[in-house]
C-alpha cells in the first residue's frame, strides 16, 4: 500500500507540477496563455531551471532505489538527497511573489505573481517529495511530523494565498496529492498506536457549555422539512409584499448529512483526522468582531485552531476569540464537501432583492450564481458576526451547537445605521455601525450601553425577528435582511448563498 501511495506522489510531482514543457514554451514564446510571463525571463528562467533539475535528479534515482513499507522510527529530517540550493531557490520566489502582494491591494495584485507563486510552491512540493523518498528508500521519511508539516503547509499556503487560480485539472492533482499525504499520515498512525508511541485522542464531542442565551422576544417562522415547491412558493409569494420573504427556520431537513451523523463534525477527532491530523492550514479572524479595532487575521494549522481557541481552557479571559470565518473550507478539503449537501432550497427561483433596500439596485447588479456559493463558520462561544446584509438569499445551515440570530428587514435599514466608505476606500455600507450586544445589555457596562442608546437613538424603534438555531436545523435569510449572528457555543455552521 506505502508503495502505490509513494509512486502516486511521484508521478503528481514529475508529470504535473514538474512538467517543463508549459515553462519552455512560455520562454520560447509559442504559448500566448499565460501571465506567468510577465513576471520576466529571468524568473522564467530560473524556475525552469529548478524543475529540470528536479527531473533529472528523479531519473538518475528512479532505477537504482527500491522504496520499501517498512517505517523506522529512527529515520532522520535531515535525510535528502536533493540539492538543498534548488528549494532554496524555490523559497526566494515564493518570498518575492508575496512582496509583490503586499504592495499591491489583494483585488489588484498583478496575476503573473500569483502564478509565480502558486509554480514555485508546486516544485517546492515536488523537491521536498523526490529528495526525501530518494533519500531514504522509504515510505516513512514522509512521515516525520517537521517533513510532513511542510509538504502540507507548502501547498496550502499556495492555495490560500493565490486564491487557486490553476485549471481544474492542476486542482484535481493537488487534491490528489494531499489526499494521498492523508492516507499516508493515516498509515503511520496506525502503526504508531500499534506500537505504543502514540496515545488514542480521548476527547469524544466538543463542549456543550453555553455561557450565555439572549432571549428570543419575536420568534422567526419555523416549519418541518418543508417541500421545495412549498419553499419556492413562500418566497415568490410572501404573505406581505412590503415586507418581501421573510426569514424562516426548516427543521429536519439535514438528518440525511453525514456531518451530522457517522462523519460528525461534533468529534474533535474526526475532524483531526480528516486534515492530515491537523496540520491543514486555514485562515482564521482573531477579535471579537471585524469592526473591532483589535480584530486580525492569521493563517494557522487546523490543529493549532482546535486547542488554543475551541477546546482551550475557557476560564482565560484575556484570551481573544478566533472565528474560522467565511471561509471557502470545501474547496480547499474536499474531503469535508462530501460530509454535506446542498439544500434543494438553493435552487428555487429566487425573487431580486425588495425594493424597500437601500442597497436594492446595488445588489441586483450581482451577476446569477451557477452554483451556490459555500463557506464555513466554526469558532467558540462568543464568536459574533456584527449586524450587516448580504447580496444573495442565504441558507444557514447549522452542523455543530448553536446561534442566536436576530434579523432586519430592508425597510428598517434607516434606523441601522449603516456605515459608509470607510478608509482605504473600503466599502462598509452593507455593515452597520451599531453593537447589538451594547444597545441590547448583553455586553459592555452600563454606561457603555447608555451612551450607545443615546448615539443611536432610531436603533429602539427598528423591528426585528430573532431565533436560537440549533443544529440540524437551517435558517433562511431573505437577499438584503440584515442580520446579526452570536455562537452560543462550539459551532460549526455552513452558508449556502444563492441567486
Amino acid at each position: 500500500m506505502a508503495s502505490i501511495l509513494h509512486q502516486t506522489l511521484m508521478d503528481l510531482c514529475i508529470y504535473v507540477f514538474c512538467d517543463t514543457k508549459d515553462l519552455r514554451d512560455i520562454l520560447s514564446e509559442t504559448s500566448t496563455a499565460s501571465e506567468l510571463r510577465d513576471c520576466g525571463k529571468p524568473i522564467l528562467q530560473l524556475l525552469l531551471q529548478q524543475s529540470t533539475s528536479i527531473h533529472n535528479h528523479y531519473t538518475s534515482k528512479k532505477n537504482n532505489k527500491n522504496l520499501t513499507n517498512d517505517i523506522d522510527y529512527t529515520l532522520g529530517v535531515e535525510n535528502n538527497d536533493l540539492n538543498p540550493l534548488i528549494t532554496k531557490r524555490l523559497d526566494d520566489l515564493i518570498t518575492l511573489a508575496t512582496e509583490k502582494f503586499y504592495a499591491f491591494p489583494f483585488k489588484n495584485v498583478p496575476l503573473c505573481w500569483r502564478q509565480l507563486y502558486w509554480e514555485a510552491s508546486l516544485l517546492k512540493f515536488s523537491a521536498l517529495v523526490v529528495g526525501k523518498l530518494f533519500a531514504t528508500s522509504n515510505i516513512a521519511s514522509l512521515c516525520h511530523q517537521s517533513v510532513m508539516d511542510e509538504l502540507v503547509t507548502t501547498l496550502d499556503m499556495a492555495h490560500i494565498m493565490t486564491g487557486a487560480i490553476a485549471s481544474d485539472t492542476v486542482m484535481a492533482c493537488v487534491n490528489t496529492a494531499l489526499e494521498t499525504l492523508q492516507k499516508i499520515d493515516e498509515i503511520v498512525s496506525r502503526r504508531e498506536l500499534d506500537k505504543g508511541l502514540k496515545r488514542q485522542r480521548s476527547d469524544s464531542t466538543f463542549q456543550e457549555a453555553v455561557e450565555f442565551t439572549p432571549q428570543v422576544t419575536n420568534a422567526v417562522l419555523r416549519k418541518e422539512n418543508i417541500s421545495f415547491f412549498t419553499f419556492e412558493k413562500l418566497i415568490q409569494h410572501p404573505l406581505n409584499p412590503h415586507l418581501g420573504p421573510e426569514p424562516l427556520i426548516i427543521t429536519d431537513s439535514l438528518k440525511h448529512w453525514p456531518a451530522l451523523s457517522h462523519h460528525s463534525w461534533n468529534s474533535p477527532s474526526y475532524l483531526l483526522s480528516r486534515t492530515i491530523g491537523g496540520r491543514r492550514l486555514v485562515p482564521i479572524e482573531v477579535g471579537r468582531s471585524y469592526v473591532d479595532e483589535d480584530w486580525g487575521q492569521k493563517i494557522i494549522p487546523f490543529k493549532e485552531f482546535l486547542d488554543i481557541y475551541i477546546m482551550g481552557n475557557p476560564s482565560r479571559k484575556k484570551q481573544k476569540k478566533g472565528y474560522l470565518a467565511q471561509h471557502n473550507l470545501f474547496s480547499q478539503i474536499p474531503i469535508l464537501r462530501n460530509d454535506i449537501a446542498v439544500p434543494d432550497y438553493c435552487y428555487a427561483l429566487a425573487p431580486p432583492p425588495h425594493k424597500s433596500s437601500p442597497l436594492a439596485t446595488k445588489h441586483a447588479e450581482y451577476a446569477a450564481l451557477e452554483e451556490p456559493l459555500l463557506n464555513a463558520w466554526f469558532g467558540p462561544a462568543g464568536t459574533i458576526t456584527p449586524l450587516h446584509t448580504d447580496p444573495y438569499h442565504n441558507i444557514l445551515a447549522q452542523v455543530v451547537g448553536k446561534k442566536y440570530v436576530r434579523l432586519y428587514a430592508p425597510r428598517e435599514s434607516a434606523k441601522l445605521y449603516a456605515r459608509g466608505i470607510e478608509q482605504g476606500g473600503i466599502d462598509m455600507q452593507n455593515t452597520s455601525s451599531l453593537d447589538i450586544g451594547l444597545l441590547a445589555g448583553w455586553d459592555g457596562t452600563r454606561e457603555e450601553q447608555e451612551r450607545a442608546r443615546k448615539d443611536f437613538p432610531l436603533f429602539s424603534k427598528a423591528e426585528f425577528v430573532d431565533c436560537i438555531l440549533e443544529a440540524g436545523e437551517c435558517l433562511y435569510i431573505p437577499i438584503g435582511w440584515w442580520h446579526y449572528v452570536r455562537s452560543l457555543s462550539v459551532s460549526f455552521s455552513v452558508s449556502f448563498w444563492f441567486n
